[in-house]
């Protein structure tokens, strides 16, 4: 378990991060979310000891972090930072071997790895000689290439094509299936959807949403869709109904104050009703809403 408790760090007079809490618990993908100088990064900086916190601590297994600690978490950071003329192999071993790898152990998950992104046959090339998203594979290599006990990833599906990006995704749940606590950021909402157990959500440099997505959808506001068998235009002016989107025979609905049987009642008055369904938020939806 990695807590992050009351974070705060500054930049001069700006605040950053501003008492930022939250935990990311062993054997569940935690997604990282929000906008450009949201404080994604710095949070994780922080988290990894690059960073000094100017309050708040850092927690692993219940206690403050040590140092030795964060020399078995993995991480990944927004800068990428491994050597272009290397070759990959060589320099996957070199990594390894600094936390503490055997030669012949670290020789074997380098070949492991690389065969799981497809650069199998690529090992001996200088790593400027790959493609960017290649390149980006490689680094993603390199942070789990010691076995880590936590997994912290900057942005790590930027960049890759839809063959890496699943790659990535199925090495995430085999850490998370092992118990490794995986905390990552990204700006692809519908990947963070698709693979996360919770979500952190960031505005401003403080947290404005936490938890599952079923629990951050059951905070938010419901909406329905209704399809009629003639025009839906009149909603606009329906008391107790927010109308989102009219198109038509169909309107996006918020309840304001009437409810399912008064919104039932008024439209089969006017004709037929083909649909009334409730609307499950996406997660770009749950973020909108907890951002505005």
């Amino acid at each position: 378990m990695l807590e992050v408790a009351n974070l705060v760090r500054r930049f001069g007079e700006q605040v950053a991060v501003d008492d930022v809490s939250f935990e990311v618990p062993g054997g569940a993908l935690t997604g990282f979310v929000g906008g450009n100088g949201a404080g994604k990064t710095t949070t994780m900086r922080m988290i990894m000891g690059v960073l000094a916190t100017h309050g708040g601590e850092v927690r692993w297994q219940g206690r403050p972090v040590t140092v030795d600690d964060r020399r078995s978490f993995g991480y990944m950071p927004e800068e990428r930072g491994l050597y272009p003329k290397q070759p990959v192999r060589d320099q996957l071993v070199y990594l390894a071997r600094l936390r503490g790898v055997r030669a012949d152990d670290a020789g074997r998950r380098a070949d492991e790895l690389l065969r799981r992104f497809d650069l199998g046959d690529r090992g001996g090339d200088k790593l400027e000689s790959l493609s960017l998203g290649n390149q980006q594979r490689v680094q993603i290599a390199a942070a789990v290439m010691a076995e880590p006990s936590l997994l912290i990833l900057d942005e790590p599906f930027s960049g890759l094509d839809p063959g890496a990006v699943d790659a990535m995704a199925e090495l995430l749940r085999d850490y998370a299936r092992q118990g490794v606590p995986v905390l990552f950021s990204s700006h692809q909402l519908d990947l963070v959807e698709r693979l996360c157990d919770q979500l952190v959500i960031l505005a401003s440099g403080r947290v404005v949403g936490r938890g599952s997505v079923a629990d951050l959808r059951a905070r938010g506001t419901t909406r329905y869709r209704l399809a009629l068998g003639g025009d839906a235009g009149w909603l606009a002016d329906f008391a107790g109904v927010r109308a989102l989107e009219v198109d038509g025979a169909t309107a996006l609905l918020e309840l304001t104050g009437a409810s399912t049987d008064d919104l039932l009642t008024a439209a089969l008055a006017r004709g037929s009703v083909r649909e009334l369904a409730e609307v499950r938020q996406s997660v770009s939806d749950i973020y909108r809403e907890v951002t505005a």
